[in-house]
């Protein structure tokens, strides 16, 4: 049986390459978003719109991308952070608990809930900022319910006016000639948003319930990964400086150092073998370079 998928907050960064990607393969979806874009418009922290949109729609799968990402917003208003990351949770899970539907709860979390020295397993949580926090706490409501909550990061092209990605910055950055910093004590190990929608669709189907790392192989510092992907663009990167983030006056909020994550808990339960970073990178270049030509 095809299940019927809903997907909060589709017409975000991640959701504008899910959707067509879970579409393409044959899924039913249906799309949530707050203002404009998809088919159901639902303020999620309203519990009684949300319930009254979940009985409706009768999901079989909730993919839950909503959420506030700017760390700066969320650091200055921590309400703002935990209706959007933590109480909109805590609504679908408990629509699923009160009327006891057959539904499986995607939840997208973060590697911000993970900073200091190695890779970090599922159980070597720091947590750092309000952003952080408010999503750990949407953790722990999503785990109230059959749920399977993946940690990740990606980047890659937007296909969202207005909503940039780490490689979209880059990439106009160094095709505008922009001189910027990059960050040379920053670690992380993101998916391309392509790679991680098909590992989503490989959670749609095995529904596996825990707390996953979901990332790239061979992590790498934000400067390493910036001039890495300038070469695989053919682009001259003599505009951007690496330098400390401590040195970064715009931030204001403090952000974890290293968010590199051990993901074989993952590759174990769905049976797959993770990309390395460097082809990822490779991956996303090929993305900026198709829409291009």
């Amino acid at each position: 049986m095809i299940p019927n998928i809903l997907i909060t907050g589709a017409t975000g960064l991640l959701g504008t390459t899910l959707v067509p990607h879970l579409k393409k393969y044959g899924y039913s979806v249906v799309t949530h978003a707050r203002t404009s874009g998809a088919d159901l418009l639902v303020d999620l922290t309203n519990r009684d719109s949300t319930f009254e949109m979940l009985t409706h729609v009768q999901p079989n799968i909730i993919i839950n991308l909503v959420g506030l990402t700017n760390v700066e917003v969320c650091q200055q208003q921590p309400n703002a952070a935990y209706l959007a990351n933590t109480w909109t949770v805590e609504n679908l899970a408990h629509w699923i608990m009160k009327t006891g539907a057959a539904c499986h709860l995607v939840q997208i979390s973060t590697d911000h809930v993970y900073d200091g020295i190695g890779l970090h397993t599922e159980d070597q949580v720091t947590l750092t900022n309000n952003y952080a926090f408010s999503k750990y706490a949407g953790e722990l409501a999503a785990l109230l319910v059959p749920s399977t909550i993946l940690r990740t990061n990606f980047v890659g092209r937007s296909k969202t006016q207005n909503r940039e990605s780490l490689t979209d910055w880059v990439y106009t950055s160094l095709t505008s000639g922009k001189h910027v910093q990059v960050f040379k004590d920053v670690f992380f190990s993101p998916l391309s948003m392509t790679t991680l929608a098909e590992m989503i669709q490989l959670v749609i189907e095995r529904t596996p319930v825990g707390i996953f790392n979901l990332g790239s192989h061979n992590g790498m510092t934000k400067a390493e990964f910036a001039f890495a992907f300038a070469k695989c663009l053919g682009m001259r990167s003599d505009t951007m400086t690496p330098i400390q983030s401590s040195q970064a006056t715009f931030l204001k909020a403090y952000r974890p150092k290293n968010m590199r994550m051990a993901c074989s808990k993952f590759e174990k339960i769905i049976g797959v073998r993770l990309p390395l970073l460097k082809d990822e990178i490779e991956r996303v270049a090929r993305e900026y370079h198709d829409e291009v030509t």
